[in-house]
């Protein structure tokens, strides 16, 4: 199965996001990608972190979501969507970050909230996501069966979650064999950890990861790290794009996933 992380420098026009997203989606289409991952933020990189607030939608309803489904249903394309802000029924003052999962068919068939959110201050940098956002609770998998008739079960996950190993452990003992990271790094965290990580949680779990990233200096003046990637589950680097927008392709092979695991059953010789 060929995969796509889609990079991009996404800006604080919705619209404009919207219409560079499709042409990179169209663009992974033709090459043969069946399943294709946009960025965190993909559809808004706003000039305050409340602008979130203003573009939320309810689940199933909205034109972000609507966006997302027509793509899928255009391109044949099992489609995550990086994230967009879902509004959350007990706090108008934030939202959820989630990443919404449809089929080539055009329908929604996972829904993950980012669980960890970001919190960073080195002096002359801060953030912290918890101003707006409100936190996930669970993990989310979704099986995808390819063209060749494989199926792949697939974990969600959303950028700083990365830091967190247990969550992909879980992901792994479910089943896992794609591990899944729309993201938009930081230049700074990202110049430091951002492939030592992604590499790290695919040869721990044995696991292909498809890494999205938002890429360059935004109109916020924010830079983001890029470097969307794919890795195999022997921990190599089978593609990736340094800065700007573009489509990282891959072919994830299972018969490779199941040799790494019998090679080194690693997974089996967990004790704890």
């Amino acid at each position: 199965m060929k995969a796509a992380a889609i990079q991009m420098v996404s800006s604080s026009r919705v619209a404009v996001n919207l219409a560079q997203a499709r042409a990179l989606l169209q663009q992974a289409a033709d090459a043969g990608a069946e399943l294709a991952v946009l960025p965190e933020y993909f559809c808004l990189m706003g000039q305050h972190d409340g602008d979130k607030l203003t573009i939320a939608e309810p689940q199933g309803e909205g034109p972000l979501q609507q966006f997302l489904a027509q793509c899928a249903r255009d391109l044949g394309l099992w489609l995550v969507g990086g994230t967009i802000p879902l509004v959350s029924p007990d706090d108008p003052a934030h939202v959820f970050n989630t990443t919404l999962v449809f089929s080539p068919q055009g329908e929604r068939v996972a829904r993950y909230d980012k669980v960890h959110l970001f919190r960073f201050d080195n002096g002359s940098e801060r953030y912290d996501e918890s101003a707006v956002l409100l936190a996930g609770r669970e993990p989310v998998l979704f099986d995808l069966d390819s063209r060749d008739g494989q199926r792949w079960r697939v974990g969600l996950s959303v950028c700083y979650d990365l830091r967190f190993a247990e969550l992909y452990r879980a992901y792994a003992a479910a089943g896992a064999t794609v591990l899944l990271v729309p993201s938009a790094f930081t230049h700074t965290t990202g110049q430091a950890h951002w492939e030592v990580l992604l590499r790290a949680r695919a040869i721990e779990n044995l696991s292909f990861v498809v890494a999205a990233a938002q890429g360059g200096v935004h109109d916020n003046q924010r830079h983001t790290w890029g470097h969307a990637m794919v890795i195999d589950p022997w921990g190599k680097l089978l593609a990736q794009q340094d800065q700007g927008a573009g489509v990282v392709l891959a072919e994830l092979d299972f018969a490779h996933l199941q040799a790494c695991r019998t090679q080194l059953p690693a997974l089996q010789h967990r004790r704890l």
